[in-house]
């Protein structure tokens, strides 16, 4: 990699943005980290650009950082303009950005349409960056359309919303319970399995699904102890 001057005041090194492109993710990664550790207005572009397109999960991570060194004033009305976009990717990094920045003031645009994306990655960052920045007055609208998603997807899409909800905490209680009767066996299950890591962090999720399965299965009043 050629040597990049990044020193501190300075605008950026055409190089850098350049290094940002390459072939190679190790000098990719190298670039984001520079790019970090002298952050610079000048970079924003380049910075929100490569988020939607990077294929490496660690160079990536390392965008990401190097973006919540700007100043917010800056990134979040930036990333929200990504939010709308294609591919998908550009939405889930910059939801994930976000979540990471912790601007409250970005909670408007995570719309329901975004929390069901039908992009499982798009969803599920959507989940973690709503929970992340939700105000207080809103978290129960925020539980109840949340709610409508369980039931969605693999082990891994349940599990995070299963955590997005469960860090809400308690005023999911009554949301839950409004949906262990869905109709769905697997819905109810995973509503069941939810409301149990809400009240025993320390279970698993896959013994908390296994359990609530059973306790579906076995219809009401069949399941044995309840979760109090």
């Amino acid at each position: 990699m050629v040597p990049i001057d990044t020193a501190p005041g300075n605008p950026p090194d055409p190089r850098l943005i350049q290094a940002l492109r390459a072939e190679e993710s190790s000098t990719r990664l190298k670039a984001a980290l520079a790019a970090g550790t002298h952050p610079h207005p000048d970079l924003l572009e380049a910075l929100v650009a490569r988020c939607g397109v990077e294929p490496d999960f660690f160079v990536r991570d390392m965008l990401t950082w190097a973006l919540t060194r700007l100043p917010a004033a800056l990134t979040v009305p930036r990333l929200r303009a990504e939010l709308g976009r294609e591919p998908a990717q550009a939405r889930s990094q910059a939801l994930h950005t976000l979540s990471k920045i912790r601007d409250g003031s970005a909670y408007p645009a995570i719309t329901r349409s975004l929390l069901r994306d039908p992009d499982d990655e798009v969803a599920r960052a959507a989940w973690r960056a709503a929970v992340t920045l939700v105000p207080d007055g809103e978290r129960e609208r925020l539980a109840v359309e949340l709610a409508s998603q369980l039931g969605r997807g693999g082990r891994t899409v349940r599990l995070s919303l299963s955590r997005a909800l469960v860090d809400l905490g308690e005023v999911i209680e009554p949301v839950l319970r409004g949906r262990l009767d869905a109709g769905d066996p697997t819905v109810s299950a995973h509503a069941r399995a939810t409301e149990l890591l809400l009240h025993d962090p320390e279970v698993g999720f896959d013994e908390a699904v296994a359990e609530a399965t059973r306790i579906v299965a076995l219809g009401p009043g069949r399941g044995g102890a309840q979760a109090c």
